[in-house]
């Protein structure tokens, strides 16, 4: 088995386990763990696993001009990336946050362009209007009837930034892992943000009942740390230094279905027209951008 086809296979697995993350982490908040108290106890929790892992992995040194850059993609991959989408689910429903997930292939096209001089074309530039549409239907419209006690529409609009943030930062960490084994890199990246989530989580960290959760809610909190910190984390960035950013980026396309297929199974969300007519403009858009992008 070629690396290229063990890149696709760690890519399809870690899309899996985003996919059921988000009705797993939707279970925990904001009834047991608030958002942001939710995003320390897995940032923290994935940084200690990777410095643990980093012990048993070739060691490297960073160069210095590199720790801004590792900084600064932990600024997007880590504190904004998570931080937005953790908020934004507790606002709005599991299958509202997958569509939304699928705008990143259209950002990571946007910031090639212009941090890599990558050119856009006419059929690409249709590409993005067209998925940007549907993105402003679903944040506008997209509350499905009966859900009350969220705000769907800023919901949907934070994990629209969150898609942007981790278009961004899927594009600064493929030049970075050239360089560095990507071990070696996520430890980094997640010291770096732990330290940038701090200032939010501890709050609401403190407030937490402890006593109170249930424990199905800790095995749900264990998949968020070990699972989708990790395994997700590592796998993309093994697939990121095999492929291209935006073929990375075209596996979220599953995202929606597979949490949509888990939602519905433990009725944790449900379908509507807005949902279906946005998701399909919004693959479309996606379709546009990445149509021959790699043959």
């Amino acid at each position: 088995m070629n690396k290229r086809v063990l890149a696709l296979i760690a890519v399809s697995i870690a899309t899996i386990i985003y996919g059921i993350t988000f009705t797993v982490a939707k279970e925990v908040m904001p009834l047991y763990v608030k958002p942001y108290a939710f995003i320390l106890l897995r940032v923290s929790g994935a940084t200690l696993v990777f410095w643990i892992l980093g012990m048993f992995t070739p060691q490297q040194k960073i160069e210095k001009s590199d720790y801004q850059k590792i900084a600064i993609a932990s600024f997007f991959g880590i504190m904004l990336n998570m931080l937005t989408f953790f908020k934004g689910l507790s606002l709005t429903t599991p299958i509202s946050a997958a569509v939304m997930m699928i705008t990143a292939p259209i950002m990571v096209l946007l910031f090639s362009s212009i941090l890599i001089k990558k050119a856009i074309g006419k059929q690409r530039i249709l590409g993005v209007f067209i998925g940007l549409i549907g993105t402003l239907v679903l944040i506008t419209f997209g509350s499905s009837s009966g859900e009350s006690g969220t705000n769907n529409n800023w919901g949907n609009f934070l994990v629209f930034v969150n898609a942007a943030s981790y278009g961004l930062y899927l594009v600064l960490a493929k030049q970075l892992l050239v360089k560095y084994h990507p071990v070696v890199f996520v430890k980094w990246l997640y010291l770096f943000g732990f330290i940038f989530v701090i200032p939010f989580g501890s709050a609401e960290f403190m407030e937490i009942v402890w006593r109170k959760i249930p424990t199905n809610i800790y095995w749900n909190i264990g998949f968020i740390i070990l699972l989708t910190s990790c395994v997700t984390y590592l796998f993309n960035l093994y697939g990121l230094a095999k492929l291209k950013p935006t073929t990375v980026s075209v596996f979220i396309y599953l995202q929606p279905v597979i949490a949509t297929i888990y939602a519905l199974l433990v009725g944790s969300d449900s379908l509507n027209f807005v949902k279906v007519s946005a998701t399909l403009l919004i693959f479309l858009g996606v379709y546009l951008v990445t149509k021959q992008v790699e043959k």
